[in-house]
């Protein structure tokens, strides 16, 4: 059998609702300074103020005005971070490209929830409201969820294997673990990997408000209105932005002098079988002790935990006994965040930009808190590091978790390298 081989992480790229670029992200995160914010949303029937982690982007700066009418605003997002994760990585100076690395073995890999979400948007307000006889030609591919990676694969000449996957919020955490595989397993030398989302539109935001799952402004500020692992929780609040990781085998970064960030160690990924929006905290349990055996880890190595909690009255519970069941005698002393109530849930991107956070945390010996958790629910209690980032010196592994509607569970692992 052939060994695996180690996958090294080389670079990282975020655009977040709490800013653009890796290090003013994580920034935000440590100092709990939310992006979230009230927009104006106009509606048939009114004006409407709606939580969100919004991102004021202009593609002026970023694309030519060709570039910008071929791409919906999911992929745009997702070659801004891209071009930051390959610019760290080394990998994006014009007419330079390491001998060693072949672009027929540089893949992509990339999770969206909702693709274009902003070109089907535009597609039915034509033809409803404005009632034209014709869409624009481009309508097909601006929308399609697979443009964001065919974009990404484009911008920078990359052949290898590609995928686009759509497992809603856990999609980005599993683009990143099946690009993992690819490399662990020899099908490709090195991948682009991450996702993006971009579903802040008139017809997903009515669509989530039908389920009653959004928050509520607080009294506090809306700002502070996504509140994880609290017991005045009242929902989640929907986010855009994109996450992206370039990754490569581990002797070959080291061949080409790369800097390496951190080792991807450990990937794995459940289904709960069970509900299409109730969580099931047995699978989401079953999956982390999936990733520790996939990274030959005991549960004891884990040193922080950036956990799911989207601020949900059941998820958050849930995956507080799923952490308990994985962690059966270190849950309690185990430092476990959410940093959603910073940069809201931005659903298909939500995994990746979750995993540069716990990559960046494991940098820089620091964990970021689960911001406005001034009140903790009784049933949520673990060390969900409150409200204050705390230093924690000598951080060698970290996990991160993903659980999506559905029952689509992912994990990933990173350790020092």
């Amino acid at each position: 059998m052939t060994a695996l081989r180690r996958v090294a992480i080389t670079g990282l790229g975020v655009i977040s609702a709490t800013g653009t670029g890796a290090p003013a992200f994580f920034e935000s995160l440590l100092a709990a300074r939310s992006g979230i914010r009230s927009i104006d949303i106009l509606f048939p029937t009114g004006t409407e103020s709606v939580l969100a982690g919004a991102i004021d982007f202009d593609p002026d700066p970023h694309f030519s005005r060709a570039q910008s009418l071929t791409m919906d605003r999911v992929s745009q997002f997702a070659l801004v971070a891209a071009r930051e994760a390959m610019a760290q990585a080394g990998l994006s100076v014009a007419g330079i490209w390491p001998s060693g690395l072949a672009r027929e073995r540089f893949g992509v890999s990339m999770g969206t929830g909702s693709g274009g979400a902003s070109s089907i948007e535009a597609a039915y307000t034509a033809l409803l409201e404005q009632r034209v006889a014709r869409l624009r030609p481009m309508t097909v591919v601006l929308a399609m969820n697979n443009a964001i990676a065919a974009h990404v694969s484009m911008e920078f000449g990359l052949k290898g294997p590609s995928s686009t996957i759509s497992n809603a919020c856990a999609s980005s955490a599993n683009s990143i673990g099946e690009a993992f595989r690819q490399i662990r397993h020899g099908y490709a030398d090195a991948m682009l990997a991450g996702g993006s989302e971009a579903l802040l539109v008139r017809g997903s935001l009515k669509a989530w408000q039908a389920m009653h799952t959004l928050a509520k402004p607080h009294s506090d500020g809306v700002e502070t209105s996504c509140r994880p692992f609290s017991i005045d929780r009242t929902g989640l609040v929907l986010a855009e932005g994109a996450g992206m990781l370039v990754l490569e085998e581990w002797e070959s970064a080291k061949r080409r002098g790369a800097t390496i960030l951190a080792e991807l160690s450990g990937y794995a990924s459940t289904s709960d079988a069970h509900h299409l929006t109730q969580p099931e905290a047995q699978s989401q349990a079953r999956a982390m002790r999936l990733a520790l055996e996939d990274a030959r880890l005991d549960s004891s190595a884990i040193g922080y935990l950036n956990a799911h909690g989207t601020a949900t009255e059941v998820g958050d519970v849930v995956e507080s006994i799923a952490i308990k069941l994985a962690f059966p005698d270190a849950a309690q002393r185990l430092p476990v965040s959410s940093t959603k109530g910073v940069h809201g849930h931005a659903m298909g991107a939500a995994g990746a930009l979750e995993f540069i956070a716990s990559v960046m945390a494991l940098r820089t010996e620091q964990l970021p808190p689960t911001a406005f958790l001034q009140h903790p629910d009784p049933r949520c209690d673990l060390d969900y590091i409150p409200q204050t980032a705390r230093d924690c010196p000598g951080l060698r592994v970290v996990m991160s978790n993903s659980f999506a509607f559905g029952g689509s569970n992912a994990v990933l692992i990173a350790s020092a390298a």
